[in-house]
């Protein structure tokens, strides 16, 4: 499964705010319950199979099912109304508590803490008690048929399925049957338990599923006790009934399964005594464009190292995005803004990365850094001097204090985009013969190019007008302004420039391994021998900066180190991809 990679030092916010308020149809669906008194509380779940690691669609379930649950717990305080964390554990083939452990991970780091921990594994011999009765009340039945046989035997969309042979098995004989599957006897495949329902239902679901199978596997919550497993379409419903769920809201590609949902409660309710008859809803999931979030694709490309763990931050994982730098609250935002639909849709990159700089803007204190250094001499400024700027952390529009000094001197570093040999006329940067400002420091003038045989730029020499300090030149314009760092004291780093997993808006169809050739080659570039200003050099792993005119930064939590910073960007400043992508 690769070797997965969490941020250990996580922040819970367990008074996270619920998704923004405003009607959708669940709301709707819950305030009619509860007008009615169909309800007295509400009771939601996230239930996921812990067999990956959750990405932002599945951010997007947690704020929705954990956000009721706070929201009617402040409308109604006496109502008792919760959220419950359970994993959906029915396939020991997939499952671990390697995945467990990350998804409570990525729950509370992104502020929501659950009002119990659940598996579905927890009622497993309830299970068994209630297909033992289902078949004891002639509505479930075991099955011999093989895998090819019940496939041939299924029918397709047009056209109807047969029945079983083994179908109008007694009673007594499908118990039996089905004591034994437990007790171990039989080979995995060899017998199954089915529903008997209606092999001509249009509703492919309804034809007689599939409600245990054979797992010679040992579970890694209950480990050899059991040889048989509930299919989730049979064990998914009876948690939810058991654990007294009011409203079970999944996304939209469980449409199909609803039938079956009710199927089982229904049968089943009378002789359980469920707490409560619970009702799917179905909401649009979330897709992102520029990027795959299916879990077998994401398990795919870490599986083959197309990336470096199931927390790169190329990937849409929560793990992913957490060590991008991404908040929590910006994902919250981007959930609430997307807001609670019926139909599918697929949401632009961009308002994800609206939501991240909308955060950032009033957390990210602003700092120097050059990314692909050229240096610059000032040949009139003092060999030894060196003076200490007072340079702000925050800009104006930002109600934060905060200051810090940047040490100045005869040679800096600035940006080699910063500088051009023979610049456009709309160029206000350096250039020779022109004059800019250096961010909270002097103007300066370009007087000399030192190139290599090739042609490349290795120095540039320029003169300082020591009456420009903090004050605009009197009787000139100076249009541009740059950022720099002092190359005596500027601290080397490594920076990572991410950018979107694919270079397509969607994945190519077909194939599921095709969608590898549109992953993005410049998603991510490294880049070597950076310059930052000084105050980084003490940077703290998850610690956020806006690099001045460059983008937002962490300090990466897994490799950065005091003195030995590495930098991941978390975002640009604008929308450069949409930009990039109209040339």
């Amino acid at each position: 499964m690769g070797n997965p990679m969490f941020w250990k030092e996580i922040t819970v916010n367990s008074s996270a705010p619920a998704p923004a308020k405003a009607s959708d149809f669940i709301r709707d669906i819950i305030n009619e319950d509860l007008q009615a008194e169909r309800h007295q509380k509400v009771i939601t779940r996230f239930p996921p199979e812990p067999n990956g690691f959750l990405h932002i669609g599945h951010a997007k379930s947690i704020c929705l099912n954990f956000g009721l649950a706070y929201e009617y717990r402040e409308k109604l305080p006496e109502s008792g109304s919760r959220c419950h964390l359970r994993f959906d554990d029915t396939d020991p083939v997939k499952e671990d508590t390697l995945f467990e452990d990350g998804i409570q991970e990525d729950v509370r780091w992104l502020g929501f803490e659950w009002d119990g921990l659940y598996h579905a594994s927890d009622y497993f011999e309830k299970m068994y008690e209630y297909a033992e009765y289902l078949i004891s009340a002639g509505k479930a039945y075991v099955c011999s048929l093989s895998d090819a046989e019940t496939k041939e035997y299924r029918g397709t969309v047009t056209s109807a399925g047969k029945n079983s042979p083994y179908r109008e098995r007694t009673v007594e004989e499908s118990l039996d049957l089905f004591r034994r599957m437990r007790a171990g006897e039989f080979k995995d495949g060899e017998h199954v338990l089915r529903a008997k329902i209606d092999m001509a239902n249009a509703n492919m679901k309804m034809r007689d599923p599939m409600l245990y199978r054979i797992r010679h596997t040992s579970h890694h919550m209950t480990g050899d006790k059991w040889c048989i497993y509930p299919m989730y379409d049979y064990a998914h419903p009876i948690s939810d009934a058991i654990e007294g769920i009011t409203h079970s809201i999944c996304t939209l590609e469980f449409e199909n399964n609803r039938e079956l949902y009710d199927w089982v409660i229904d049968n089943l309710i009378d002789y359980a005594k469920f707490p409560s008859r619970p009702h799917q809803y179905e909401f649009a999931r979330l897709n992102l464009n520029y990027t795959v979030m299916s879990k077998r694709r994401l398990l795919e490309l870490v599986e083959g190292k197309h990336v470096s763990g199931w927390d790169d931050p190329r990937l849409p994982t929560i793990a992913g995005m957490r060590r991008r730098g991404y908040t929590p609250e910006s994902i919250r935002a981007f959930c609430a803004s997307v807001g609670v639909a019926k139909a599918n849709s697929t949401v632009d990159m961009a308002q994800l990365e609206f939501c991240i700089r909308d955060d950032l803007n009033q957390k990210a204190p602003r700092v120097l850094a050059v990314l692909k250094p050229i240096k610059i001499v000032i040949e009139n400024y003092p060999d030894d001097k060196v003076e200490e700027l007072e340079a702000s952390y925050w800009p104006h529009d930002v109600p934060k204090e905060g200051t810090r000094l940047v040490p100045f001197s005869k040679e800096i570093y600035i940006e080699q985009d910063d500088f051009m040999l023979e610049p456009p006329k709309d160029y206000f940067r350096l250039a020779p013969g022109k004059e800019v400002r250096l961010r909270y420091a002097y103007c300066i003038t370009c007087k000399e190019v030192i190139q290599d045989a090739q042609g490349n730029v290795q120095e540039v020499r320029c003169t300082y007008d020591p009456e420009t300090l903090g004050a605009n030149p009197v009787g000139r314009k100076v249009k541009g302004t740059i950022h720099w760092v002092s190359a005596r004291h500027a601290q080397d780093a490594e920076v990572r420039l991410y950018d979107r997993l694919l270079s397509l808006e969607a994945p190519p169809a077909g194939k599921d391994s095709e969608f590898l050739n549109a992953i993005n080659p410049e998603a991510l570039q490294t880049l070597t021998g950076c310059k930052l200003e000084r105050s980084l050099a003490e940077a703290k792993p998850g610690e956020r900066f806006q690099f001045e005119r460059q983008g937002y930064f962490v300090a990466d939590v897994k490799d950065s180190k005091p003195g030995m910073p590495v930098f991941n960007r978390i975002v640009t400043l604008k929308d450069s991809w949409a930009r990039s992508q109209k040339k």
